[in-house]
């Protein structure tokens, strides 16, 4: 099929040759497109849009052939969540708890431990009822060993592939956002598990802890004088081995018991010789555990950042570890066998995943416990401690070293556990408790209801869709429009009932209606004609509407074809779209004749008003006017269906295009008559008109024998006069006060003039719009009152000191000569008198002056005012502040850096401070009267001095400054995440201070540590890190490290 623009342009071809008024139903149809050959499938790769009959590629294809039953619906086969056979149970990510998962699957292959917490005694007593469970609430275990209880119970018998450890993380008090510390997890936890089951009466539960995990060290001292050993016995849970500069296991434990010289300073003060003497330390391996811990050091505290980080470097380690070798007492049974490897993913210290490799005692096989997802490792995936990094820099990868027949190279294993070698492979199979038993088959039974529940979901699913599915297939066909009544349904709705992933909403077709409520023609492209059969069946199963019908009779013109009585097309759009086009086209030769009939001249009184504005531009107006369907169309080929344009932006767009003149507007008045102005207009003839008015038939019509407006009339006559007026009421006051016109020979408080003892003040925006009137009298208007209420507060007080007013203040009043005074007196309306007066002092002090304000000062009101001018300064969003870096040997102080010092916006009047109530001003003599005043709002009086105060505050930025955008209630940690972006100077490396003062408090606000807008803040980098993984770190740290604090693992 055409394009779809050649289907638009074959549509109304016909307009180039026929007139709108003589336009036939056959028009109607060929511009509806009814007689388009329908496309045929296979033929056709994508739907034709400009072709109403074309029905192929609209979501048929996946009906048509046989379906996939799994395709009817979007529910996960139940079964998938059912544990394997022969296979673990795994554990929930909650967020961040990787660590515990991992920690837990280790301590559950542990036989021992598990079985000695399967005979600690519980309080599930309490819980039953007679011979069973009660089932009216969920059991909820009360201790940690009850919690572990459950837990391994579930993993041992659970016939879910994976269980929910939210009960146990929460009766420890876990964070599952925040990514702990797995090895300090470990060792509290071992802790609060041997303490907790310390209480227990059987020995077989009461020493589990000792017994699997607990050895025994001995710190030894010699001293080299006398040869006496002095020893500390120690218990140990794990061993801690560094792992910097070494590549094997083994290399990392000799390290450990290695043996260290005490000389100078480090002496050891020996108790046989009573003195200090030269000696050596080392650590003797008394006795092992059945189960090894070996904790490698990957994450080490950085003193030069502060923060821990972790060493991804590779350790060799065997699965066969004889530590004969190691120990003082020989001869017993030392060699372990490797049963897990717990491995962190990630460059990181503060983030990254953990998983654990671990082997089943019972079978020897080896298995990856990755939260919910377990899979067995043989073969080739039996690489123990390998794991892909996350997000690791291909530069920094380092080549694993090669490994032999059962020995392991890691990067990333943080811990390896290691198992005393048995004969024999245990075969026994640790029986659940009842009662613990029972809770798991309440489980199971709830686990299985749910299974059953999904599978019936999606067997219902299933008999929609199969019913749907019958239902395409016998509709599709029944679907094209031929030689039988038909109706127009959106594509879009078309679409959406082919799509089995959305439900289908009832037929909407008001939005492709004209003003007629019929079809717009506009709107054929997004419609398609269907059989009347099928929009039956659509309308009776779905619903909605308007229906848009068509009944067929013979053709006339066509006698083999079927013609259309429709109630669907509409005459009255197409003969409208005719007449559109064919101005279109006739347009140009229409612009050249109308431009030969103006050059005529208009004689008599044939001839019409017309805006010159609107003659310059006609051509571009009618071009604009008839497109404007065009650009309809293009709206209207949008959402339907419920999915229409927004309704306040239509209503924007409507009231925009009203507020643009149309054509021949400008002429108007306000009043909608013909404008006084003729040098806005002019006459064109009658013949020039009729062709404007083919194009703008609704433009405003004014023969020349019209009229101007009455009302225009009689209100220039009278702006003549007012202007007149004002006039001769800017000269006066020119006249009458030339001096303060000119802004010359002013009064300053400052130095005061010795011929008078009183000045008068007025608002320095009262003398500006008077000054603005006087120039230009008639354009602005003339200022009638003074307007002083808006220097005083509501209890009317002047909100100005003395001091104030000779700086920061002086830009907002005007001082006043008496003589001045006394003419603005009689020219203005005076609603409040200011003045100052000067006085001598007392016989105390002769020769002090004093000045006073009448009205006195309001100091409630007064210190109102700075507060809020500081608050405004403290409280922003949004705000720009430049951060300057200071170059190391370059020592930048205030007087050598001026520029730096332009963004301190504190004021003269932010750094006054406010003076008690009983204490007068020696050079401004005001007094609160006497008389003790309500306190009230001064938010009119901060509102005024914003509106006048307008002193600048731009920054000029400077070479190795940069700008950023802060808030007032954000963190100076928070700030430096942003320095850190900015200039790559990590926050622990940066020295910030600002007008000499050092911020240092991370968790402080902007606003508290005086950062305000346009502030400059200087930069001092200290010796940037060259490990930029680091960063990740840093990134990660927003908030102090506080690790296992009040959880349950440290008592509380």
């Amino acid at each position: 099929m055409a394009p779809r623009l050649q289907l638009e342009k074959a549509a109304w071809r016909w307009a180039e040759t026929v007139r709108p008024e003589e336009v036939s139903q056959e028009h109607i149809e060929t511009a509806y497109r009814i007689w388009l050959e329908p496309c045929i499938r296979g033929v056709c790769r994508r739907n034709c849009k400009g072709n109403p009959n074309c029905l192929v590629g609209i979501g048929e294809h996946i009906w048509l052939g046989e379906i996939d039953e799994n395709s009817f619906h979007n529910i996960d086969d139940p079964n998938c969540e059912r544990r394997k056979k022969n296979s673990f149970v795994g554990l929930t990510n909650l967020g961040a708890t990787c660590y515990v998962n991992t920690f837990l699957q280790v301590w559950f292959l542990n036989l021992e431990l598990r079985q000695a917490l399967y005979l600690c005694p519980s309080t599930c007593s309490d819980y039953m009822m007679g011979d069973g469970i009660q089932e009216e609430k969920d059991y909820e275990p009360q201790t940690i060993c009850e919690h572990l209880q459950y837990l391994f119970a579930l993993l041992q018998n659970s016939n879910r592939r994976y269980i929910d450890p939210s009960g146990f993380v929460k009766a420890l008090g876990l964070d599952t956002g925040q990514q702990q510390d797995a090895q300090e997890f470990s060792k509290l936890f071992m802790s609060l598990l041997e303490d907790t089951l310390s209480k227990q009466k059987n020995p077989d539960v009461r020493n589990i802890v000792q017994q699997q995990f607990c050895g025994e060290y001995a710190y030894v001292t010699v001293c080299n004088q006398c040869g006496r050993e002095s020893k500390l016995l120690s218990k140990f849970y794990e061993l801690e081995l560094n792992i910097q500069g070494h590549k094997q296991l083994t290399d990392c434990i000799s390290e450990f018991l290695k043996e260290e010289k005490l000389e100078g300073d480090n002496r050891y003060f020996c108790e046989n010789c009573q003195s200090k003497q030269n000696a050596t330390r080392k650590i003797r391996l008394l006795s092992l555990p059945c189960t090894l811990n070996l904790q490698l050091m990957r994450f080490v505290f950085d003193r030069q950042t502060g923060h821990k980080k972790k060493l991804n470097t590779y350790i060799g380690f065997s699965e066969i570890l004889d530590m004969e070798p190691y120990v003082e007492h020989k001869g017993g049974s030392y060699v372990y066998e490797l049963s897990a490897v717990l491995i962190h993913r990630g460059v990181s210290a503060y983030s990254g995943h953990y998983i654990a490799h671990v082997k089943d005692p019972q079978s020897g096989e080896w298995y990856k416990f990755n939260d919910e997802d377990i899979e067995k490792m043989e073969g080739k995936k039996l690489q123990l401690g390998i794991e892909e990094d996350l997000a690791e820099p291909s530069k920094s990868q380092t080549r694993k070293p090669k490994c032999g027949k059962g020995t392991h190279c890691s990067r990333n294993a943080y811990m390896l556990v290691y198992r005393l070698q048995a004969q024999e492979r245990p075969n026994t199979t640790i029986q659940v408790p009842a009662f613990l038993q029972e809770l798991v088959d309440r489980d199971n039974s709830k686990f299985e209801e749910w299974c059953i529940e999904m599978a019936e979901m999606r067997k219902q699913s299933v008999d929609k869709g199969k019913a749907k599915h019958e239902e395409v297939k016998e509709l599709y066909q029944r679907l094209p429009a031929g030689a039988e009544p038909y109706e127009f349904v959106s594509l879009e709705w078309l679409q959406k009932w082919l799509d089995e992933s959305t439900p289908t909403k009832p037929i909407d077709n008001h939005a492709c209606l004209c003003s007629h409520d019929k079809l717009h023609p506009d709107k054929i492209s997004i419609m398609k004609r269907i059989s009347e059969y099928a929009a039956d069946i659509f309308y009776s199963r779905y619903g909605g509407g308007p229906r848009l019908t068509g009944n067929l009779y013979v053709n006339t013109l066509f006698p083999f074809v079927f013609s259309v009585s429709v109630k669907a097309l509409c005459k009255e759009c197409v003969v409208e779209r005719c007449r559109v086009l064919r101005l279109k086209n006739q347009l140009n030769e229409d612009y050249k004749t109308v431009n030969n009939l103006l050059k005529a001249t208009v004689k008599g009184s044939d001839g019409f008003w017309v805006g010159k504005s609107s003659l310059r531009s006609w051509r571009q107006l009618a071009l604009e006017q008839l497109d404007e369907q065009d650009g309809d169309a293009d709206q209207s080929s949008g959402k339907m269906n419920g999915n229409t344009l927004n309704k306040d932006e239509s209503k924007e767009e409507r009231k925009e295009e009203e507020e643009e003149l149309n054509f021949n507007e400008d002429i108007l008045c306000p009043h909608g008559e013909l404008c006084i102005s003729e040098n806005e207009r002019r006459l064109v003839s009658k013949e020039a008109w009729s062709k404007l008015q083919q194009y703008f038939p609704k433009a405003p019509e004014f023969p020349s024998y019209k009229e101007c407006c009455s009302q225009c009339k009689i209100l220039e006559r009278e702006g003549e006069e007012n202007e007149a007026l004002h006039k001769m009421i800017a000269n006066e006051q020119k006249t009458s006060l030339p001096n303060l016109f000119q802004d010359k020979n002013r009064p300053c408080l400052s130095n005061w003039p010795e011929d008078t003892d009183v000045l008068y003040i007025v608002s320095q925006f009262f003398v500006e719009e008077w000054r603005k009137f006087v120039r230009k009298p008639t354009r602005c208007s003339p200022v009638s009152s003074v307007g002083n209420s808006a220097l005083l507060c509501p209890h009317g007080g002047l909100m100005f000191t003395f001091a104030s007013m000779t700086k920061e203040d002086s830009k907002l009043i005007a001082l006043i000569w008496p003589s001045e005074w006394q003419m603005i007196q009689k020219l203005f309306v005076v609603d409040h008198v200011i003045k100052i007066m000067r006085t001598e002092g007392g016989d105390a002090n002769l020769s002090e002056t004093q000045y006073i304000s009448e009205p006195k000062l309001c100091p409630e009101c007064r210190e109102g005012l700075l507060c809020q001018q500081q608050r405004d300064l403290r409280e922003y969003t949004q705000a720009t502040i430049y951060v300057h870096k200071v170059v190391d040997n370059k020592k930048v102080m205030k007087d050598s850096a001026p520029e730096l010092n332009v963004s301190s916006s504190e004021t003269e009047e932010d750094k006054e401070e406010a003076k008690p109530d009983g204490e007068k001003d020696p050079d401004f003599n005001q007094s609160n009267g006497g008389t003790k005043r309500q306190k009230i709002s001064h938010q009119n009086y901060i509102a005024y001095q914003k509106q006048v105060i307008r002193r600048s505050m731009r920054h000029r930025k400077v070479r190795g400054e940069k700008a950023l955008l802060v808030s007032a209630n954000q963190t100076l940690k928070e700030l430096k995440i942003q320095i850190m972006h900015a200039f790559s100077v990590a926050p622990f490396d940066q020295n910030l201070s600002i007008d000499g003062k050092i911020l240092s408090d991370d968790c402080a606000t902007l606003g508290t540590l005086g950062v305000i807008p346009e502030s400059v803040i200087l930069l001092k980098a200290d010796e940037p890190i060259a490990d930029y993984a680091a960063m990740d770190d840093v990134m990660q740290v927003c908030m102090p490290e506080e690790g296992f604090k009040g959880t349950g693992l440290l008592g509380h």
